[in-house]
Protein backbone atom coordinates (compact mmCIF):
# COMPACT_ATOMS: atom_id res chain seq x y z
CA UNK A 1 0.00 0.00 0.00
CA UNK A 2 2.96 2.03 0.53
CA UNK A 3 3.78 4.72 -2.64
CA UNK A 4 0.89 6.88 -2.41
CA UNK A 5 1.66 10.28 -3.65
CA UNK A 6 0.93 12.10 -0.92
CA UNK A 7 1.21 11.34 3.07
CA UNK A 8 -2.42 11.86 4.96
CA UNK A 9 -2.41 13.64 8.45
CA UNK A 10 -4.14 12.57 11.54
CA UNK A 11 -3.92 15.18 14.17
CA UNK A 12 -4.43 14.23 17.63
CA UNK A 13 -6.12 16.57 20.41
CA UNK A 14 -6.64 16.14 23.91
CA UNK A 15 -9.52 18.01 26.49
CA UNK A 16 -10.76 18.20 29.68
CA UNK A 17 -7.84 17.09 30.51
CA UNK A 18 -4.26 16.20 30.24
CA UNK A 19 -2.77 12.45 31.26
CA UNK A 20 -5.78 10.98 29.40
CA UNK A 21 -3.27 8.95 26.92
CA UNK A 22 -3.16 10.97 23.74
CA UNK A 23 0.00 9.56 22.98
CA UNK A 24 -0.81 5.42 23.68
CA UNK A 25 -3.79 6.33 21.86
CA UNK A 26 -2.11 8.19 18.79
CA UNK A 27 0.94 4.74 18.79
CA UNK A 28 -2.10 2.35 19.04
CA UNK A 29 -3.23 3.76 16.09
CA UNK A 30 -0.03 3.82 13.96
CA UNK A 31 0.52 -0.02 14.88
CA UNK A 32 -3.09 -0.78 13.99
CA UNK A 33 -2.52 1.03 10.62
CA UNK A 34 1.36 -0.34 9.80
CA UNK A 35 -1.01 -3.91 10.42
CA UNK A 36 -3.21 -3.08 7.44
CA UNK A 37 0.26 -2.40 5.37
CA UNK A 38 0.78 1.08 5.80
CA UNK A 39 3.62 3.46 6.57
CA UNK A 40 3.06 5.14 9.36
CA UNK A 41 5.17 8.18 10.67
CA UNK A 42 4.24 9.76 14.10
CA UNK A 43 5.29 12.63 15.95
CA UNK A 44 4.60 14.97 18.81
CA UNK A 45 4.16 18.76 19.16
CA UNK A 46 4.76 20.20 22.59
CA UNK A 47 3.67 23.45 23.61
CA UNK A 48 6.17 24.12 26.38
CA UNK A 49 8.94 26.98 25.56
CA UNK A 50 11.84 24.88 26.24
CA UNK A 51 13.44 23.89 23.07
CA UNK A 52 13.41 20.44 24.15
CA UNK A 53 13.16 18.82 27.69
CA UNK A 54 16.57 17.97 28.38
CA UNK A 55 16.82 20.36 31.11
CA UNK A 56 13.72 19.49 32.70
CA UNK A 57 13.16 17.54 36.19
CA UNK A 58 12.46 14.14 35.90
CA UNK A 59 10.06 14.95 38.42
CA UNK A 60 8.32 17.70 35.77
CA UNK A 61 8.53 15.93 32.81
CA UNK A 62 9.41 12.19 33.28
CA UNK A 63 11.97 10.53 30.97
CA UNK A 64 13.71 12.05 28.10
CA UNK A 65 13.93 9.89 25.47
CA UNK A 66 16.61 10.06 22.89
CA UNK A 67 16.39 9.51 19.42
CA UNK A 68 18.67 7.37 17.00
CA UNK A 69 19.79 10.54 15.70
CA UNK A 70 20.62 12.61 19.46
CA UNK A 71 17.11 14.68 19.73
CA UNK A 72 16.11 14.86 23.71
CA UNK A 73 12.53 14.39 23.07
CA UNK A 74 9.16 13.39 25.08
CA UNK A 75 8.15 9.89 26.70
CA UNK A 76 5.32 9.59 23.92
CA UNK A 77 8.24 8.97 21.22
CA UNK A 78 9.08 5.97 23.15
CA UNK A 79 5.15 4.56 23.08
CA UNK A 80 5.44 5.43 19.39
CA UNK A 81 8.64 3.36 18.89
CA UNK A 82 7.41 0.43 20.94
CA UNK A 83 4.53 -0.11 19.07
CA UNK A 84 5.20 0.39 15.43
CA UNK A 85 9.21 -0.38 15.78
CA UNK A 86 10.07 2.64 13.93
CA UNK A 87 12.92 4.32 15.04
CA UNK A 88 12.02 8.51 15.56
CA UNK A 89 14.03 11.14 14.82
CA UNK A 90 14.97 14.76 16.02
CA UNK A 91 12.18 15.66 13.21
CA UNK A 92 9.49 14.19 14.79
CA UNK A 93 9.49 16.27 18.01
CA UNK A 94 9.09 19.56 18.16
CA UNK A 95 7.91 22.14 20.96
CA UNK A 96 7.17 26.00 21.01
CA UNK A 97 10.82 26.61 21.69
CA UNK A 98 12.03 24.47 18.57
CA UNK A 99 9.40 26.48 16.72
CA UNK A 100 10.54 30.45 17.74
CA UNK A 101 14.03 29.55 17.92
CA UNK A 102 13.44 28.77 14.12
CA UNK A 103 11.33 31.89 13.58
CA UNK A 104 13.98 34.37 15.54
CA UNK A 105 17.28 32.48 13.52
CA UNK A 106 15.34 33.58 10.56
CA UNK A 107 14.50 36.89 11.37
CA UNK A 108 18.17 37.60 12.64
CA UNK A 109 19.15 36.51 9.17
CA UNK A 110 16.89 38.97 7.61
CA UNK A 111 15.13 36.19 5.70
CA UNK A 112 11.66 37.79 6.35
CA UNK A 113 12.96 40.70 4.34
CA UNK A 114 11.72 43.59 6.45
CA UNK A 115 8.60 42.25 7.46
CA UNK A 116 7.06 42.49 11.05
CA UNK A 117 7.01 38.82 12.29
CA UNK A 118 4.03 37.60 14.06
CA UNK A 119 2.41 34.90 15.45
CA UNK A 120 0.27 34.53 11.88
CA UNK A 121 1.97 33.64 9.45
CA UNK A 122 5.48 33.13 10.32
CA UNK A 123 4.83 31.15 13.44
CA UNK A 124 2.05 28.69 11.88
CA UNK A 125 3.87 28.51 8.29
CA UNK A 126 6.73 27.04 10.62
CA UNK A 127 4.66 24.80 12.43
CA UNK A 128 3.47 23.74 8.92
CA UNK A 129 7.19 23.03 7.64
CA UNK A 130 7.63 20.75 10.81
CA UNK A 131 4.80 19.16 10.21
CA UNK A 132 5.65 18.30 6.98
CA UNK A 133 9.31 17.99 6.95
CA UNK A 134 11.41 14.74 6.53
CA UNK A 135 9.20 12.48 5.54
CA UNK A 136 9.35 9.13 3.15
CA UNK A 137 7.15 7.90 1.37
CA UNK A 138 4.56 7.89 4.65
CA UNK A 139 1.04 6.57 3.71
CA UNK A 140 -0.01 8.65 7.33
CA UNK A 141 1.50 10.81 9.33
CA UNK A 142 0.18 10.76 13.05
CA UNK A 143 0.72 14.01 14.61
CA UNK A 144 0.10 14.65 18.28
CA UNK A 145 -0.62 18.01 20.01
CA UNK A 146 0.33 18.20 23.67
CA UNK A 147 -1.72 19.71 26.24
CA UNK A 148 -5.42 20.04 26.08
CA UNK A 149 -7.43 22.65 24.17
CA UNK A 150 -7.87 25.88 25.45
CA UNK A 151 -4.07 25.97 27.14
CA UNK A 152 -2.84 29.33 25.29
CA UNK A 153 0.68 27.68 24.61
CA UNK A 154 -1.42 25.13 22.31
CA UNK A 155 -3.20 28.04 20.15
CA UNK A 156 -0.22 28.39 17.55
CA UNK A 157 -0.61 24.44 16.97
CA UNK A 158 -4.38 24.35 16.75
CA UNK A 159 -4.35 27.54 14.13
CA UNK A 160 -1.57 26.12 12.27
CA UNK A 161 -3.43 22.58 11.68
CA UNK A 162 -6.54 24.22 10.83
CA UNK A 163 -4.47 26.21 8.24
CA UNK A 164 -3.85 22.68 6.67
CA UNK A 165 -7.05 21.19 6.94
CA UNK A 166 -7.60 24.63 4.11
CA UNK A 167 -4.86 23.76 2.34
CA UNK A 168 -4.74 19.65 1.75
CA UNK A 169 -8.61 19.28 2.20
CA UNK A 170 -10.65 16.71 3.75
CA UNK A 171 -9.46 13.62 1.97
CA UNK A 172 -5.71 14.19 3.24
CA UNK A 173 -6.16 15.88 6.68
CA UNK A 174 -8.06 14.18 10.06
CA UNK A 175 -8.95 15.24 13.26
CA UNK A 176 -9.54 13.35 16.40
CA UNK A 177 -10.10 14.34 19.19
CA UNK A 178 -9.26 12.16 22.75
CA UNK A 179 -11.57 13.50 25.55
CA UNK A 180 -12.51 12.46 29.27
CA UNK A 181 -15.85 10.80 30.04
CA UNK A 182 -16.32 11.00 33.88
CA UNK A 183 -18.05 8.43 36.04
CA UNK A 184 -19.47 10.51 38.89
CA UNK A 185 -19.51 7.72 41.58
CA UNK A 186 -21.95 9.60 43.90
CA UNK A 187 -24.70 9.99 41.01
CA UNK A 188 -23.88 6.54 39.78
CA UNK A 189 -23.86 7.64 36.29
CA UNK A 190 -21.35 9.38 33.43
CA UNK A 191 -20.85 12.47 32.18
CA UNK A 192 -20.68 13.90 28.73
CA UNK A 193 -20.96 17.32 29.35
CA UNK A 194 -16.64 17.82 29.51
CA UNK A 195 -16.88 15.99 26.18
CA UNK A 196 -19.36 18.38 24.95
CA UNK A 197 -17.54 21.47 26.53
CA UNK A 198 -14.09 20.45 25.38
CA UNK A 199 -15.94 19.67 21.16
CA UNK A 200 -17.14 23.61 21.74
CA UNK A 201 -13.75 25.11 22.39
CA UNK A 202 -12.28 23.33 19.18
CA UNK A 203 -15.05 24.25 17.11
CA UNK A 204 -14.48 27.91 18.61
CA UNK A 205 -11.14 27.49 17.20
CA UNK A 206 -12.32 26.50 13.57
CA UNK A 207 -11.71 22.19 14.02
CA UNK A 208 -14.45 19.86 13.99
CA UNK A 209 -13.59 16.86 15.33
CA UNK A 210 -13.54 13.97 12.28
CA UNK A 211 -13.65 10.99 15.09
CA UNK A 212 -14.04 11.16 18.97
CA UNK A 213 -12.41 8.54 21.65
CA UNK A 214 -13.66 8.79 24.47
CA UNK A 215 -11.79 8.07 27.89
CA UNK A 216 -13.34 6.42 30.50
CA UNK A 217 -13.02 3.57 32.86
CA UNK A 218 -15.68 1.18 31.41
CA UNK A 219 -16.93 1.35 28.05
CA UNK A 220 -19.25 3.98 26.93
CA UNK A 221 -22.89 2.80 27.24
CA UNK A 222 -24.96 3.05 23.43
CA UNK A 223 -27.29 6.35 25.10
CA UNK A 224 -24.07 8.02 26.12
CA UNK A 225 -22.64 7.77 22.62
CA UNK A 226 -25.61 8.62 20.87
CA UNK A 227 -25.85 11.71 22.90
CA UNK A 228 -22.27 12.49 22.52
CA UNK A 229 -22.77 12.50 18.53
CA UNK A 230 -25.65 14.38 18.91
CA UNK A 231 -24.26 17.50 20.43
CA UNK A 232 -20.78 17.44 18.66
CA UNK A 233 -22.40 17.02 15.78
CA UNK A 234 -20.59 13.90 14.47
CA UNK A 235 -21.60 10.49 12.94
CA UNK A 236 -22.40 7.92 16.35
CA UNK A 237 -19.89 5.61 14.64
CA UNK A 238 -17.10 7.94 15.15
CA UNK A 239 -17.33 7.95 18.58
CA UNK A 240 -15.24 5.76 20.15
CA UNK A 241 -15.10 3.75 23.44
CA UNK A 242 -11.67 4.21 24.36
CA UNK A 243 -11.99 2.84 27.98
CA UNK A 244 -9.27 1.11 30.32
CA UNK A 245 -7.37 -1.94 28.88
CA UNK A 246 -4.68 -3.62 31.00
CA UNK A 247 -1.90 -4.24 29.89
CA UNK A 248 -1.33 -1.16 27.48
CA UNK A 249 -0.22 -3.28 24.78
CA UNK A 250 -3.89 -4.87 24.87
CA UNK A 251 -5.04 -1.15 23.72
CA UNK A 252 -4.02 -1.84 20.14
CA UNK A 253 -6.58 -4.86 19.79
CA UNK A 254 -9.25 -2.99 22.10
CA UNK A 255 -9.31 -0.26 19.55
CA UNK A 256 -9.69 -2.42 16.89
CA UNK A 257 -12.82 -3.78 18.65
CA UNK A 258 -14.19 -0.86 18.66
CA UNK A 259 -13.55 0.15 15.13
CA UNK A 260 -10.98 3.17 15.46
CA UNK A 261 -8.79 2.19 12.60
CA UNK A 262 -11.90 0.97 10.40
CA UNK A 263 -13.31 4.49 10.67
CA UNK A 264 -10.24 6.41 10.08
CA UNK A 265 -9.72 4.76 6.84
CA UNK A 266 -13.13 5.06 5.65
CA UNK A 267 -12.89 8.70 6.89
CA UNK A 268 -10.28 8.92 4.05
CA UNK A 269 -12.55 6.84 1.76
CA UNK A 270 -9.90 3.42 1.68
CA UNK A 271 -11.02 0.09 2.08
CA UNK A 272 -11.47 -1.19 5.42
CA UNK A 273 -10.39 -4.68 4.53
CA UNK A 274 -8.30 -6.38 4.72
CA UNK A 275 -8.39 -7.08 8.67
CA UNK A 276 -5.25 -6.26 10.60
CA UNK A 277 -3.27 -9.10 11.73
CA UNK A 278 -3.16 -8.68 15.82
CA UNK A 279 -2.23 -12.16 16.89
CA UNK A 280 0.90 -10.43 17.77
CA UNK A 281 -0.28 -7.94 19.54
CA UNK A 282 -2.34 -11.14 21.38
CA UNK A 283 0.52 -12.89 22.21
CA UNK A 284 2.38 -10.17 24.08
CA UNK A 285 -1.21 -9.53 26.14
CA UNK A 286 -1.73 -13.50 26.80
CA UNK A 287 1.82 -13.41 27.99
CA UNK A 288 1.58 -10.55 30.51
CA UNK A 289 -1.91 -11.68 31.24
CA UNK A 290 -0.97 -15.34 32.13
CA UNK A 291 2.93 -15.65 32.99
CA UNK A 292 4.33 -19.03 34.60
CA UNK A 293 6.50 -17.49 37.01
CA UNK A 294 7.29 -13.99 38.92
CA UNK A 295 10.90 -12.70 39.41
CA UNK A 296 11.45 -9.47 42.36
CA UNK A 297 13.62 -6.85 40.76
CA UNK A 298 14.52 -3.79 42.94
CA UNK A 299 15.30 -0.55 41.00
CA UNK A 300 17.28 1.34 43.16
CA UNK A 301 16.99 4.87 41.21
CA UNK A 302 16.74 8.75 42.50
CA UNK A 303 13.14 9.47 41.09
CA UNK A 304 11.04 6.77 42.16
CA UNK A 305 8.13 9.27 43.61
CA UNK A 306 7.28 9.83 39.46
CA UNK A 307 7.26 6.17 37.59
CA UNK A 308 7.37 7.94 33.89
CA UNK A 309 10.77 9.13 35.25
CA UNK A 310 11.72 5.89 34.33
CA UNK A 311 8.83 5.02 31.65
CA UNK A 312 11.21 3.28 29.22
CA UNK A 313 13.09 1.33 31.63
CA UNK A 314 10.15 -0.16 33.26
CA UNK A 315 8.42 -1.34 29.60
CA UNK A 316 11.86 -2.84 29.09
CA UNK A 317 11.79 -4.85 31.92
CA UNK A 318 8.55 -6.15 31.03
CA UNK A 319 9.64 -7.11 27.79
CA UNK A 320 12.09 -9.44 29.48
CA UNK A 321 9.94 -10.48 31.54
CA UNK A 322 7.17 -11.01 27.79
CA UNK A 323 10.63 -13.18 26.83
CA UNK A 324 10.78 -15.56 29.65
CA UNK A 325 7.50 -15.72 30.33
CA UNK A 326 7.13 -14.59 33.81
CA UNK A 327 5.97 -11.76 35.71
CA UNK A 328 8.64 -8.99 36.59
CA UNK A 329 7.65 -7.29 40.11
CA UNK A 330 9.52 -3.86 39.92
CA UNK A 331 10.16 -3.34 43.91
CA UNK A 332 11.11 0.36 43.98
CA UNK A 333 13.81 1.80 46.43
CA UNK A 334 14.35 4.95 46.97
CA UNK A 335 18.38 5.79 46.56
CA UNK A 336 18.62 8.39 49.44
CA UNK A 337 16.87 5.47 51.93
CA UNK A 338 19.97 3.69 51.96
CA UNK A 339 21.84 6.31 53.90
CA UNK A 340 19.30 5.92 57.01
CA UNK A 341 18.61 1.84 56.47
CA UNK A 342 20.44 -1.26 56.53
CA UNK A 343 21.03 -2.19 52.11
CA UNK A 344 20.92 -6.00 53.21
CA UNK A 345 17.56 -5.73 55.45
CA UNK A 346 15.65 -3.82 52.07
CA UNK A 347 18.04 -6.11 49.63
CA UNK A 348 17.48 -9.16 51.18
CA UNK A 349 15.66 -11.24 48.75
CA UNK A 350 15.34 -9.98 45.50
CA UNK A 351 16.23 -11.83 42.29
CA UNK A 352 17.93 -9.01 40.71
CA UNK A 353 19.07 -5.26 41.33
CA UNK A 354 18.92 -2.42 38.77
CA UNK A 355 20.56 1.01 39.07
CA UNK A 356 19.62 3.30 36.27
CA UNK A 357 20.79 6.25 35.15
CA UNK A 358 20.43 9.82 36.82
CA UNK A 359 22.52 13.21 37.14
CA UNK A 360 24.12 14.63 40.48
CA UNK A 361 25.47 13.23 43.79
CA UNK A 362 22.08 12.92 45.92
CA UNK A 363 21.89 8.76 46.19
CA UNK A 364 25.20 8.11 45.07
CA UNK A 365 25.89 6.32 48.65
CA UNK A 366 22.88 3.99 48.52
CA UNK A 367 23.40 3.23 44.47
CA UNK A 368 27.42 2.42 45.45
CA UNK A 369 25.99 0.45 48.09
CA UNK A 370 23.54 -1.60 46.06
CA UNK A 371 26.29 -2.45 43.86
CA UNK A 372 28.31 -4.02 46.57
CA UNK A 373 25.35 -5.79 47.80
CA UNK A 374 25.00 -7.43 44.43
CA UNK A 375 28.72 -7.69 44.00
CA UNK A 376 29.56 -10.01 47.13
CA UNK A 377 26.10 -11.79 47.30
CA UNK A 378 26.19 -12.87 43.99
CA UNK A 379 22.75 -11.13 42.70
CA UNK A 380 22.60 -10.38 39.22
CA UNK A 381 23.37 -6.88 38.88
CA UNK A 382 22.29 -4.55 35.59
CA UNK A 383 23.41 -0.56 35.91
CA UNK A 384 23.11 1.47 33.42
CA UNK A 385 24.90 4.78 32.95
CA UNK A 386 25.23 6.18 36.04
CA UNK A 387 24.66 2.65 37.56
CA UNK A 388 27.67 1.33 35.77
CA UNK A 389 29.57 4.48 37.30
CA UNK A 390 28.81 3.79 40.60
CA UNK A 391 29.62 -0.15 39.99
CA UNK A 392 33.22 1.18 38.67
CA UNK A 393 33.59 3.83 41.68
CA UNK A 394 32.34 0.95 44.18
CA UNK A 395 35.07 -1.71 42.49
CA UNK A 396 37.92 1.09 42.69
CA UNK A 397 37.34 1.67 46.25
CA UNK A 398 36.21 -1.72 47.44
CA UNK A 399 38.97 -4.27 45.26
CA UNK A 400 41.57 -2.06 44.14
CA UNK A 401 42.66 0.34 46.47
CA UNK A 402 41.56 3.52 45.62
CA UNK A 403 39.77 4.08 48.43
CA UNK A 404 38.97 8.16 47.37
CA UNK A 405 37.74 7.10 43.96
CA UNK A 406 35.11 9.26 42.60
CA UNK A 407 33.32 11.49 39.84
CA UNK A 408 34.19 14.83 38.54
CA UNK A 409 30.82 15.45 38.39
CA UNK A 410 30.71 15.86 42.57
CA UNK A 411 33.25 18.08 42.47
CA UNK A 412 37.28 17.46 42.28
CA UNK A 413 38.56 14.42 43.68
CA UNK A 414 41.89 12.85 44.10
CA UNK A 415 40.90 9.91 42.12
CA UNK A 416 38.78 10.56 39.01
CA UNK A 417 37.71 7.16 38.16
CA UNK A 418 34.80 8.91 36.53
CA UNK A 419 35.20 12.50 34.59
CA UNK A 420 34.05 14.69 32.04
CA UNK A 421 33.62 13.10 28.37
CA UNK A 422 35.60 16.40 27.10
CA UNK A 423 36.12 14.40 23.80
CA UNK A 424 34.67 12.04 21.06
CA UNK A 425 33.71 11.28 17.74
CA UNK A 426 29.98 11.84 16.76
CA UNK A 427 29.31 11.42 12.90
CA UNK A 428 32.89 10.97 11.51
CA UNK A 429 34.06 14.40 13.35
CA UNK A 430 35.14 15.16 16.68
CA UNK A 431 32.68 17.05 19.18
CA UNK A 432 34.29 18.64 22.64
CA UNK A 433 33.31 19.77 25.78
CA UNK A 434 34.35 21.79 28.89
CA UNK A 435 32.61 22.25 32.31
CA UNK A 436 31.94 26.05 31.16
CA UNK A 437 29.45 24.74 28.38
CA UNK A 438 25.99 24.97 28.43
CA UNK A 439 23.47 22.18 29.72
CA UNK A 440 21.26 21.86 26.72
CA UNK A 441 21.84 19.24 24.28
CA UNK A 442 25.77 19.16 25.56
CA UNK A 443 25.87 15.26 26.32
CA UNK A 444 26.84 12.54 24.31
CA UNK A 445 23.47 11.78 22.45
CA UNK A 446 22.20 9.27 20.28
CA UNK A 447 24.02 5.96 18.45
CA UNK A 448 27.10 5.03 19.13
CA UNK A 449 28.98 2.07 18.41
CA UNK A 450 30.97 -0.39 21.35
CA UNK A 451 33.23 -3.37 20.09
CA UNK A 452 32.53 -6.15 22.20
CA UNK A 453 35.46 -8.38 23.63
CA UNK A 454 36.07 -11.98 22.45
CA UNK A 455 34.57 -14.29 24.70
CA UNK A 456 33.09 -12.18 27.31
CA UNK A 457 29.66 -12.09 28.62
CA UNK A 458 28.01 -9.10 26.54
CA UNK A 459 29.36 -10.84 23.46
CA UNK A 460 27.13 -14.09 23.72
CA UNK A 461 24.32 -12.17 24.70
CA UNK A 462 24.41 -9.69 21.98
CA UNK A 463 25.74 -12.60 19.28
CA UNK A 464 27.89 -9.89 17.99
CA UNK A 465 30.69 -7.97 18.17
CA UNK A 466 29.87 -4.57 17.26
CA UNK A 467 26.89 -3.01 18.33
CA UNK A 468 25.48 0.56 18.30
CA UNK A 469 23.12 2.12 21.16
CA UNK A 470 21.90 4.99 22.47
CA UNK A 471 23.98 7.67 24.85
CA UNK A 472 22.65 10.53 27.23
CA UNK A 473 25.57 11.45 29.63
CA UNK A 474 28.45 13.72 29.89
CA UNK A 475 31.25 12.00 32.43
CA UNK A 476 32.80 8.50 31.79
CA UNK A 477 34.42 5.86 32.97
CA UNK A 478 38.20 6.99 32.87
CA UNK A 479 40.13 4.89 30.45
CA UNK A 480 43.46 5.17 32.33
CA UNK A 481 42.29 3.14 35.38
CA UNK A 482 41.16 -0.41 33.05
CA UNK A 483 44.42 -2.00 34.17
CA UNK A 484 44.06 -1.27 37.79
CA UNK A 485 40.37 -2.22 37.49
CA UNK A 486 40.86 -4.83 35.37
CA UNK A 487 43.40 -6.75 37.89
CA UNK A 488 40.43 -7.00 40.31
CA UNK A 489 38.06 -8.98 37.70
CA UNK A 490 36.02 -6.12 36.50
CA UNK A 491 36.30 -6.57 32.73
CA UNK A 492 35.86 -4.16 29.98
CA UNK A 493 34.46 -5.92 27.75
CA UNK A 494 33.09 -3.11 25.33
CA UNK A 495 34.95 -0.13 24.08
CA UNK A 496 34.46 2.71 21.36
CA UNK A 497 36.34 1.84 18.65
CA UNK A 498 38.95 3.76 18.94
CA UNK A 499 39.39 2.14 22.28
CA UNK A 500 39.36 5.30 24.82
CA UNK A 501 35.63 5.15 25.63
CA UNK A 502 34.50 2.27 28.17
CA UNK A 503 31.13 1.78 27.45
CA UNK A 504 30.35 -1.95 29.04
CA UNK A 505 32.16 -3.80 32.22
CA UNK A 506 31.09 -6.91 33.81
CA UNK A 507 32.61 -9.24 36.64
CA UNK A 508 32.97 -12.75 34.83
CA UNK A 509 33.30 -14.60 38.45
CA UNK A 510 29.19 -13.49 39.04
CA UNK A 511 26.44 -14.73 37.66
CA UNK A 512 24.99 -12.05 36.33
CA UNK A 513 26.84 -8.36 36.45
CA UNK A 514 27.04 -6.06 33.84
CA UNK A 515 26.90 -2.15 33.27
CA UNK A 516 26.33 -0.52 30.56
CA UNK A 517 27.02 3.56 29.73
CA UNK A 518 24.11 3.99 27.33
CA UNK A 519 20.39 3.02 27.39
CA UNK A 520 20.07 -0.13 26.26
CA UNK A 521 15.63 0.81 27.35
CA UNK A 522 15.09 3.19 24.67
CA UNK A 523 15.44 0.41 21.72
CA UNK A 524 13.50 -2.25 23.37
CA UNK A 525 10.29 -3.25 22.19
CA UNK A 526 7.45 -5.84 23.51
CA UNK A 527 8.21 -7.88 20.24
CA UNK A 528 11.81 -7.70 20.14
CA UNK A 529 13.06 -7.55 23.73
CA UNK A 530 16.38 -5.99 24.13
CA UNK A 531 18.96 -8.62 24.61
CA UNK A 532 20.20 -7.49 27.74
CA UNK A 533 16.80 -7.44 29.41
CA UNK A 534 15.99 -10.47 27.78
CA UNK A 535 18.79 -11.98 29.69
CA UNK A 536 19.09 -10.21 32.68
CA UNK A 537 15.67 -11.42 33.49
CA UNK A 538 16.42 -14.81 32.74
CA UNK A 539 19.24 -14.45 35.43
CA UNK A 540 16.63 -13.59 37.91
CA UNK A 541 14.83 -16.44 37.08
CA UNK A 542 18.16 -18.46 38.25
CA UNK A 543 18.18 -16.48 41.01
CA UNK A 544 14.62 -16.76 42.20
CA UNK A 545 15.07 -20.69 42.10
CA UNK A 546 18.33 -20.27 44.27
CA UNK A 547 16.48 -18.03 47.23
Amino acid sequence: MSGEPAPRFIFVTGGVSSSLGKGLAAASLGALLQARGYKVRMRKFDPYLNVDPGTMSPYQHGEVFVTVDGAETDLDLGHYERFTGNDATRNDSVTTGKVYKQVLDRERAGDYLGATVQVIPHVTDAIKEFIQAGLDGEDFVLVEIGGTVGDIEGLPFLEAIRQLRQELGPERTMFVHLTLVPFIRSAGEIKTKPTQHSVKELLGLGIQPDLLLCRSEDPLPEDARRKIALFCNIGADRVISAHDADPIYAVPAAYHEQGFDGEVLAGFGLPRRPEPDLGLWREITRRVRSPEGSVRIAIVGKYTELRDAYKSLSEALRHGGIANNVHVEEDWVEAERFDREDIVGRLAGVHGILVPGGFGERGTIGKIGAARFARERKVPYFGICFGMQMAVIEAARSLAGLEEAGSTEFGPTPEPVVGLLEEWIADGQVEHRSEADGKGGTMRLGNHTAELARGSRVAGIYGASRVEERHRHRYEVNIRYRNRLEATGLRFSGLSPDGSLPEIVEIEDHPWFVGVQFHPELRSRPFDPHPLFRSFVDAAVTQSRLV
